[in-house]
């Protein structure tokens, strides 16, 4: 069976985004890109890397992790915004919207159902993990799908913004199990939980 994965950057105080909820990894965004965090998604998620991103740098690796993409409509459109219809188009991308009405990209599946039905659907299929990008209030809405964690931790703090779990989650106390750790030179850790599903 598939796993649904959240895979996400994080600040030591637990945001994904500004209290704007624009990309932090955007031209004018906060987040700190070093040179050893860029070359570890490139040689460990490639498949993570938006499609401009990966022509810039000229990666072709499809990846080992995830062949699907999912993430909400505000998430979606901060690329839209920057004029960029289907960041991941070397992935299979569903956009949870009620709003949206047409897809600007033909290779984008909007999805208007509940997004734990879909995921629930997806995890039977054949494939590769289900990679959740975000933001916040989906991962709220599939607190209870998520079967494994994968938190690229930055070395700051940023005081406020987007939490990693919107409220939607409600109170659902869980643990994880450590399974992995790669720690960089410029202070960011890659950590990796899977669910405790013993207890």
């Amino acid at each position: 069976m598939r796993h649904l994965v959240y895979y996400i950057a994080s600040t030591l105080d637990g945001f994904i985004a500004g209290p704007d909820g624009a990309d932090p990894t955007g031209p004018d965004g906060f987040w700190p890109i070093t040179e050893d965090y860029l070359q570890h998604l490139v040689t460990e998620y490639p498949e993570t890397l938006p499609g401009p991103a990966r022509a810039a740098l000229s990666v072709t690796a499809t990846g080992t992790h995830f062949d699907t993409v999912l993430e909400g409509r505000r998430s979606y459109e901060l690329g839209l915004r920057a004029g960029v219809t289907d960041a991941y188009p070397h992935l299979r991308h569903l956009v949870f919207s009620r709003t949206l009405t047409e897809s600007p990209d033909p290779a984008v599946e909007l999805v208007a159902e509940d997004p734990v039905a879909t995921v629930r659907r997806l995890k039977q299929e054949d494939g590769k993990d289900i990679w959740l990008i975000g933001g916040g209030e989906l991962a709220g809405a599939l607190y209870s799908e998520i079967d494994k964690l994968i938190v690229k931790l930055s070395p700051m703090t940023i005081g406020t913004g987007v939490p990693l779990f919107s409220r939607t989650a409600g109170f659902d106390p869980r643990v994880w199990e450590l399974t992995d750790h790669t720690a960089l030179r410029s202070g960011a850790i890659f950590l990796t939980y899977a669910r405790n599903t013993s207890g």
